[in-house]
């Protein structure tokens, strides 16, 4: 059974920084994608950045420059470091992940609330 253990949410003020962590187990497959999404009250799930297995990163516009995704291959962990974070950045965090046989699984969330 596939498991998705999300870590590293919080509260933090305006300026400051959140590192988000994301462990997978559980598949026999391998892993070519790894992303975290997020999801303000009321509104849609979106995308805030991706990376492949061979490192490509995508990121959503409005958190280029502050955002940062990593992976850690041998361990099937995905990171997002987050930097000057903005009132706008409250969400739940989630935890994506993409096979080789193509299921996708996400984590449960971890909140992120940012006071101005």
């Amino acid at each position: 059974q596939v498991q998705l253990v999300e870590s590293g949410g919080g509260l933090v003020q305006a300026g400051g920084s959140l590192r988000l962590s994301c462990s997978a187990s559980g598949s026999i497959f391998s892993i070519i994608g790894m992303g975290w999404y997020r999801q303000a009250p009321g509104k849609e799930l979106e995308l805030v950045a991706t990376v492949t297995s061979g490192g490509t990163t995508n990121y959503a516009d409005s958190v280029k420059g502050r955002f940062t995704i990593s992976r850690d291959n041998a361990k099937n962990t995905v990171y997002l470091q987050m930097n000057s974070l903005k009132p706008e950045d409250t969400a739940s965090y989630y935890c994506t992940v993409v096979y080789t046989n193509t299921e996708r699984y996400w984590g449960q969330g971890t909140q992120v609330t940012v006071s101005s």
